[in-house]
């Protein structure tokens, strides 16, 4: 078991790793074996606030910092992740259940969003701007925002937490950051320690690994924060918005989906079936821009199928440990019992099994399904775990109001033999991203990632990521004299 467990199994505020003053602890588990990988006695309010004080007072001196400065700590924490590669992955497969595979994945993409951080710190500008006014110059400042509050997730949490963090920190913020209970190294201290061996001063940088039961809203509700960036569900989502909307606080929220994968008639199909089982079971199916549906053009849905269908049973699920394992545990016995159900309730609605999984413990295998009712609450919620729904469409015009019945729109992919097609019809969907001939599971460090409807607000990456981390400030300089009317 990685070291990480008993060595960063503490809060980390003010540039101290401590105990947790909270009147209860965080028992972290491995979620294939049930093993305890650490206890941690969680953040109560008290620490809420020394972490945003914190992170206020340090964060002033940083952005007065060369920004040339600053980048040095992102080239290092790159360094650091490029060095430790073989602990994180330790750590990860043991805290999430996630497979070599998965690892794999998650740290490519943490490393690319490094790398973009180096040169984030130097991308905001100013402006002068012309002016009706006569001897008058306008400037416009692009400053940090002061502190960021990130709230991470459990399903890619080294990504997720650094994706804000490393960004809100590169543009001079200081942060605090919240992960989630059943992911509290990986997605929590791991990133402090990173960032801590990488040079960043003290304070500036804070991790408080603690549950709502304790604290309530202190976490968004806290004077200091100007910004939540927020990655979860879209029911937490939702009160997150209220609360910052009340305070007058900005939120970024990257929220759930219920992305589909669409084949249409002259797509190449064994290349289809390959974007599909990937978009529905990678990391067991818990990904937000995961294909819980798979739309198929009637002409070919009975060859793509049995192509499908045959591609699933091949996928290996058990232990996270072994190379092969494709499958591996979902978080918790919550989600495994969540699933199950869905699964049930499909077949009882009067849908067919064509490969039913079962469920041991944590581990769920793949389940895919046909003949869901079409109007089944199911086909219009997301699934957080390995069941596919296969649905079959008549025509693009069918398969674009299929697509759209759904609170939400995050991702989703199409196939076809005419790009331009692809293009046309990715156009005609209510989503943040669409992708043509390939998967629905994308993330680039440049492109704005979110989505719309229930998906969430705002947008992260690229020159989203300066307009959700910076605010502008307007400063006029009068060079002759301005006339005043008394």
């Amino acid at each position: 078991m990685s070291s990480y467990f008993t060595e960063l199994a503490q809060q980390y505020i003010d540039g101290e790793w401590r105990q947790g003053t909270g009147s209860w602890d965080i028992i972290d588990f491995n979620p294939y074996d049930g093993e305890k990988l650490a206890s941690i006695t969680i953040a109560a309010v008290e620490e809420i606030d020394q972490a945003y004080q914190a992170a206020q007072r340090a964060q002033k001196q940083w952005a007065a910092t060369n920004p040339y400065a600053r980048r040095a700590v992102f080239e290092k924490a790159l360094r650091l992740v490029e060095e430790r590669e073989g602990e994180i992955t330790e750590a990860i497969i043991a805290e999430l259940g996630g497979t070599h595979l998965k690892a794999g994945f998650e740290l490519h993409l943490v490393k690319e969003f490094l790398r973009e951080s180096v040169h984030l710190a130097l991308r905001p500008e100013g402006k002068i701007l012309p002016s009706p006014v006569d001897g008058k110059e306008n400037r416009l400042y692009r400053e940090p925002v002061g502190v960021v509050g990130v709230i991470s997730p459990f399903n890619f949490p080294f990504l997720l937490s650094i994706k804000s963090v490393a960004p809100a920190l590169a543009l001079g913020n200081g942060v605090v950051l919240k992960p989630h209970q059943n992911t509290p190294i990986v997605g929590g201290t791991l990133v402090a320690k990173i960032f801590e061996d990488a040079g960043l001063p003290g304070g500036l940088l804070n991790v408080v690994v603690t549950d709502i039961a304790e604290i309530g809203d202190a976490f968004i509700e806290h004077p200091v924060p100007k910004v939540i960036s927020f990655t979860g569900s879209d029911k937490v989502g939702r009160h997150v918005a209220t609360v910052c909307a009340s305070l007058f606080k900005r939120s970024v929220l990257e929220l759930g989906g219920n992305s589909a994968i669409v084949v249409l008639d002259d797509a190449d199909l064994d290349y289809a079936v390959d974007a599909a089982v990937f978009s529905r079971y990678v990391h067991q199916g818990q990904v937000c821009m995961a294909a819980n549906r798979v739309l198929v053009d009637r002409s070919i849905a009975d060859a793509f199928t049995e192509k499908f269908v045959a591609k699933v049973r091949t996928l290996r699920a058990g232990d996270p440990r072994d190379p092969r394992t494709i499958i591996g545990p979902v978080i918790n016995s919550q989600q495994a019992e969540s699933i199950s159900a869905t699964v049930e309730q499909a077949l009882a609605e009067g849908a067919t099994a064509l490969v039913h999984g079962t469920t041991t413990d944590n581990l769920v295998e793949p389940s895919v399904l046909t003949g869901v009712p079409a109007d089944s609450a199911l086909l219009r919620q997301e699934v957080f775990g390995p069941v596919a729904f296969l649905v079959p469409f008549d025509g693009e015009e069918e398969a674009v109001r299929i697509v759209n019945d759904t609170p939400y729109g995050l991702s989703g992919a199409v196939h076809t033999g005419d790009v331009e097609r692809g293009v046309a019809f990715a156009k005609r969907i209510d989503t943040g991203m669409f992708h043509v001939n390939d998967g629905t599971v994308h993330d680039e460090p440049l492109v704005p990632f979110g989505g719309e409807k229930h998906s969430g607000i705002g947008r992260l990456n690229g020159e989203t990521t300066l307009e959700a981390f910076t605010t502008l400030k307007w400063i006029s300089v009068q060079h002759g004299r301005s006339g005043f009317p008394f």
